[in-house]
């Protein structure tokens, strides 16, 4: 079991475009920069939408690895399909094989708290997260004042409660994104909020004394790009040729760029067949051929049939039902979609900019910091272990050990893996 060294905040601001600090002045987020580590940028895994990604964060895995492929509910046998806020809540969707960084850390002893943070709330293999909030229904997600007051609790958490590592989620900037797009003036206002909040944050953690014991991380699930609303050449299945929705056994289209079709028995090769070229903007595949390097794919919770649309389309399915602004869930290689890393702490290289990197090593780096052994995964724990103080894996170890103390653990260590 790790020494624990520090304790761990990850924040997350949902729908952080990785440039949002560029047409507007944020002087906490550049604070923070100057006296820890930035990322160029972050590649979201896809499907870019929020609780895949927000569960890859917390679980180190591929989407199609971690099966939570969707931030809907839905079961092909039933039909039935459920909203983003109801599916926070349904234990089967999110504990379906992984355990995300709370379990594992509790497991090993230590405390954890997840507040507002998506998958926080279920159960995983009977285990609850030590302390958890989950937002209501109808939570309004842009007060400011609220979001003082959260992070006030979790300072309580980290002081008075013992907790090791919290999850804190915000929905801003994403709401306000779709609502009005990225490149609007509400956009860089609600920017300017996170940005005092940061702030807050920050001087929270002076306030209470933890800025030597506690790490601080900053980032989100993916970016934010203009939709095309009234282009001439709209992605929409009720007026492709020869297409009909009685070939559909299950469809889930409407939600963004991502589709999702199970046609009736027999008639797969059909339907594929009429789609496939139906639309120059639209890219549809049989699961087991969809592109490798995407890792989405490969889950028994993908239909036999799925499809994304080319950045700023929306797939319209029966009706014209879509009316964002703003959108994500496209591919995670177009720059629109790429998302913020800051970290800082005493854990971390001060003033230390670092190239972009896939949000799937994220967990391995917070597994070192917690001194915690992590599940298997798909992230690598080199690649953000240049952010440290100190090299490799003596994060494990006390600071300051001679020489001579560390060749001679090294020495065992390695008789061990001997014997």
């Amino acid at each position: 079991m790790g020494h624990l060294l520090h304790s761990l905040l990850l924040v997350s601001f949902d729908g952080f475009r990785w440039n949002y600090d560029q047409d507007v002045e944020t002087p906490n987020l550049d604070a923070m920069a100057r006296d820890g580590v930035k990322a160029r940028y972050m590649t979201p895994a896809f499907v870019t939408q929020t609780s895949p990604c927000h569960f890859t964060l917390v679980t180190g895995k591929y989407i199609e690895n971690h099966g939570v492929v969707h931030n809907m509910f839905y079961d092909f046998t039933t039909k039935v399909k459920l909203p983003y806020h109801a599916t926070l809540g349904i234990q089967r969707w999110w504990d379906n094989g992984s355990v995300p960084i709370w379990i594992t850390a509790q497991r090993q002893g230590l405390k954890t708290g997840s507040f507002f943070y998506p998958g926080g709330n279920v159960t995983y293999q009977g285990m609850a997260v030590t302390l958890s909030r989950k937002e209501g229904i109808l939570h309004n997600y842009k007060d400011e004042k609220e979001w003082r007051a959260n992070i006030d609790t979790v300072m309580r958490w980290l002081t008075e409660d013992g907790l090791a590592l919290v999850t804190l989620y915000f929905g801003e900037p994403d709401s306000t994104g779709h609502r009005y797009g990225p490149e609007s003036p509400e956009r860089k206002e609600m920017v300017r909020q996170v940005d005092r909040t940061v702030g807050y944050l920050r001087d929270s953690i002076e306030r209470n004394h933890l800025a030597g014991s506690l790490d601080l991380i900053v980032t989100s699930d993916h970016g934010m790009t203009s939709v095309h609303k009234n282009a001439s050449d709209l992605v929409e299945f009720h007026k492709f040729p020869n297409f009909t929705f009685r070939d559909i056994e299950f469809e889930l289209l409407d939600y963004g760029p991502n589709g999702m079709l199970t046609p009736r028995e027999g008639r797969l090769q059909r339907v594929y067949e009429v789609l496939k070229d139906a639309h120059p903007r639209l890219h549809v595949y049989r699961k087991e051929e969809f592109p490798k390097a995407f890792h989405y794919a490969g889950h028994p919770r993908i239909a036999p049939l799925l499809m994304y649309s080319d950045p700023g389309y929306v797939i319209h399915g029966r009706l014209n039902v879509q009316f964002n602004t703003g959108e994500h869930g496209f591919d995670n290689k177009d720059l629109d979609m790429k998302t913020i890393f800051r970290a800082v702490g005493p854990s971390f290289k001060e003033g230390l900019e670092v190239e972009p990197f896939e949000s799937v090593h994220v967990y391995e780096l917070m597994c070192q910091l917690l001194g915690i052994v992590p599940e298997p995964n798909d992230g690598d724990p080199d690649t953000l272990r240049p952010m440290l103080q100190q090299s490799s894996g003596s994060a494990l170890l006390p600071k300051g050990r001679p020489p001579l103390m560390m060749a001679l653990l090294g020495t065992l260590i390695l008789l061990a893996k001997v014997t």
